[in-house]
């Protein structure tokens, strides 16, 4: 396997990215809202703290992916 087209398919799914994350551009800012609002002050972000709002995200983005970009 020629490790020109591991970095190849990379890109390809890089380029995917900005047109992803407008389809998804509702759950994007909910998922950034909880990590904002959980690490206000010195609190840090731990483990699991918004996976509610991430597993929305990753839903969103898979089914996006699959359906293809428009």
């Amino acid at each position: 396997m020629s490790s020109s087209n591991v970095w190849t398919r990379s890109r390809a799914r890089m380029k995917l990215f900005p047109e992803l994350l407008a389809q998804c551009s509702g759950e994007a800012a909910a998922y950034g809202k909880c990590v904002a609002s959980t690490t206000t002050g010195k609190q840090e972000l731990t483990k699991n703290m918004c996976v509610k709002e991430f597993e929305a995200l990753k839903s969103c983005f898979q089914s996006a992916a699959k359906k293809g970009v428009k």
